[in-house]
């Protein structure tokens, strides 16, 4: 069984073995439990909750109705009502999986508390989909209630959401349930293959990463006249730190993800910029709209880390690994591999976000859990830990990073009042 650490995971024992101690599940192994199988027989009706009913977690519930031929949606929770009905009004004319919805008004859960409601309604499996902030607290319910659980990346916005995150792993370890991931990459048949030829050292050692992620603007919603800042906030949750952590925390770290994973590893320390050059008004809350973050490895490894979010501008995502023999091109569009023998990915993977879920559900039948937790909080602590080098222009360890105290919780869970809209100021903004 994988241990969950409480510093930068150790790599004592090399990055190899750093791979099969806390990413088993990205390599299609199953961990095994000493508890009994749990709906192992496979004719017993597993019950799902959803919580958070926006459009990442509408597919999340489509995918996991998929994945089982007996699972039932059966609870579904959300800040908003008429979200709710949308997400509900969406998979209900989806006619795969229509027959396996059922969600009656007293199972529908709306506000601060719906969480606690849905995990009391006699679910087998959370999906936790709402804005990242909610993910630790969320998760810890689960947990303690007995819950199997799918939770969407990034898991934490701050040190003490990640902390919680590794706690609330470490229990479900110990109860035999299932933790898995959002960070869907992790689950992609093409980047497995690539990622495992790189490290049976198809371009030697790999020494340098770039990392981008260059993409458009997204929605934003305009302030209507009865909400309070509680209300606005949470419309708008991604252009908040508190509860989006920052863009290149809530979209970013699934190619930080995939930095860690290669390395086997995660960094020592980490110095960077970035701003708001182009999201410049009150109704892009207090993000940036640029990153640029350079991580350093104890192995002397170098992450080069560049996210953007910019109308007009050249779009990219991807990982371009370099290596002492070779270079490696890992993205969406295409896994490839120049060394000393050249290779590409060609066959036609099945979808990563159904596969993640497919192989939730096959871990709960079989007995076997499957616990991403080690993964899924690091690499959000790394992408956390990068946003503190650009907030505040100083060089940030992982120590310094994991053992921050900086809570960016609200005062209160209610509608009025909202945390303060404070910008952060490399060189002014402290580390806290």
């Amino acid at each position: 069984m994988q241990e969950y650490p409480t510093s930068r995971p150790s790599t004592e024992n090399g990055r190899r073995q750093f791979l099969k101690t806390a990413g088993l599940a990205a390599t299609g192994a199953a961990l095994l439990s000493s508890v009994s199988p749990v709906h192992a027989a496979g004719d017993d009706r597993l019950k799902v909750g959803l919580v958070g009913c926006g459009g990442r977690g509408t597919g999340a519930a489509l995918q996991a109705l998929t994945a089982d031929q007996n699972v039932q949606l059966t609870a579904m929770a959300d800040m908003f009502q008429p979200r709710l009905d949308d997400s509900l009004r969406s998979l209900s004319v989806r006619t795969e999986v229509a027959s396996k919805i059922d969600v009656p008004k007293e199972r529908q859960f709306i506000g601060f508390d719906a969480y606690k409601e849905l995990i009391a309604s006699d679910v087998d499996v959370v999906l936790l989909a709402t804005p990242p902030h909610f993910r630790p607290m969320h998760l810890k319910a689960a947990i303690e209630a007995g819950k199997h659980v799918f939770a969407e990346k990034p898991v934490a916005v701050d040190a003490p959401g990640v902390r919680s995150v590794l706690e609330s792993c470490e229990l479900a370890k110990r109860k035999g349930l299932s933790v898995v991931s959002g960070l869907c990459i992790r689950y992609d048949q093409g980047f497995q293959e690539g990622i495992e030829r790189i490290h049976d050292g198809a371009i030697g050692e790999a020494h340098t990463i770039f990392a981008d992620d260059y993409r458009g603007p997204i929605w934003v919603k305009t302030r209507e006249a009865s909400w309070t800042d509680m209300h606005w906030q949470m419309h708008n949750w991604y252009y908040f730190t508190w509860l989006s952590g920052d863009f290149n925390v809530e979209q970013h770290v699934h190619y930080l993800d995939v930095c860690a994973w290669v390395l086997n590893d995660y960094p020592v320390k980490a110095i960077g910029m970035g701003g708001r050059q182009v999201r410049t008004d009150e109704m892009y809350g207090n993000i940036y709209d640029h990153h640029s973050v350079v991580y350093e490895y104890a192995s002397g490894a170098r992450v080069v880390s560049n996210c953007r979010q910019q109308k007009g501008c050249k779009n990219r995502m991807g990982a371009v690994v370099q290596g002492s023999r070779g270079t490696a091109q890992l993205s969406e569009k295409g896994i490839a591999i120049e060394g000393d023998s050249s290779w590409a990915f060609t066959e036609k993977a099945k979808s990563m976000y159904q596969v993640e879920h497919d192989e939730l559900f096959a871990s709960i039948r079989a007995g076997k859990p499957r616990n991403d937790g080690n993964y899924m909080a690091n690499s959000t602590m790394m992408a956390i830990m990068g946003r503190m080098a650009t907030y505040t222009g100083q060089e940030v360890s992982w120590d310094q990073a994991f053992g921050s105290k900086q809570d960016l919780s609200p005062a209160a869970y209610e509608w009025g009042d909202a945390p303060e809209v404070i910008i952060a100021q490399p060189g002014i903004t402290k580390l806290i």
